[in-house]
């Protein structure tokens, strides 16, 4: 799976876990990388030790969105979607969410963009189309305009190229993709995944958070900093600054 790529060979690092009672308050604009990395951290979607991504790679660290499974941490999920996506610059007239992590995704960003004022229609796809009653392989709004897909992370790039495939059939045109976390690695060849997606298709990639601010967040953090020097090594060995 896309944000659940790896398989953990050793136990992560305890951490305190979000329970939703908390309530952290909306992040600054400025922080608010950090506070999404630390909230994915208090809820064990970022954890930390030895792991073997889906390539095969062994990784010090372990990002599984799965994991944003309670309606409170979809909630804040879904504010931290907004504030990456109107950080990034982009614009669009509709958000897509690819099945099946994307279809919570775009919904929550739906949610969180209303709440600012930014009330735009969402959509994802069946995995199966359907022959029976409106039938179609699209759920929600029809596709239209500029439609910016929504998704966990981009690994190999294959969610991001169906998605792409999806709405210019349906006569829409891509607008680009937000995602949670760049790992800002590279991908089938030299460049990494991102840059991939971004030269094939011509469309803009950001993300909430990146390894950079992975990095920054472990230079932050006394408790994690043995894990730092995992981190830098990893990005030496399969790192893409793009």
């Amino acid at each position: 799976m896309r944000t659940g790529m790896c398989s953990p060979s050793i136990g992560p690092t305890p951490v305190a876990r979000y329970t939703g009672h908390d309530r952290p308050t909306s992040p600054a604009v400025t922080n608010f990388r950090q506070d999404f990395l630390a909230f994915a951290l208090a809820c064990d979607v970022l954890r930390f030790g030895e792991f073997t991504t889906k390539a095969g790679r062994k990784t010090p660290y372990f990002f599984n969105a799965g994991l944003f499974n309670d309606g409170e941490r979809l909630r804040r999920l879904g504010q931290f979607y907004a504030q990456a996506y109107q950080a990034s610059g982009m614009d669009c007239d509709q958000l897509y969410g690819p099945a099946y992590k994307g279809i919570t995704l775009a919904a929550a960003t739906a949610i969180a963009l209303a709440e600012k004022g930014q009330n735009l229609p969402f959509s994802f796809n069946r995995k199966e189309v359907k022959d029976h009653g409106e039938g179609g392989a699209i759920v929600g709004a029809p596709l239209h305009g500029r439609v910016l897909i929504v998704d966990d992370v981009i690994t190999a790039g294959t969610s991001v190229r169906e998605s792409v495939d999806m709405i210019r059939a349906n006569g829409a045109t891509p607008a680009g993709v937000l995602i949670a976390l760049d790992r800002m690695e590279r991908g089938q060849g030299e460049r990494s995944a991102v840059q991939e997606v971004r030269d094939a298709y011509g469309i803009g990639v950001s993300a909430i958070a990146t390894l950079d601010d992975l990095l920054g967040f472990l230079a932050g953090r006394p408790e994690l900093g043995a894990h730092r020097p995992a981190v830098e090594a990893y990005r030496e060995k399969y790192g893409f600054s793009c």
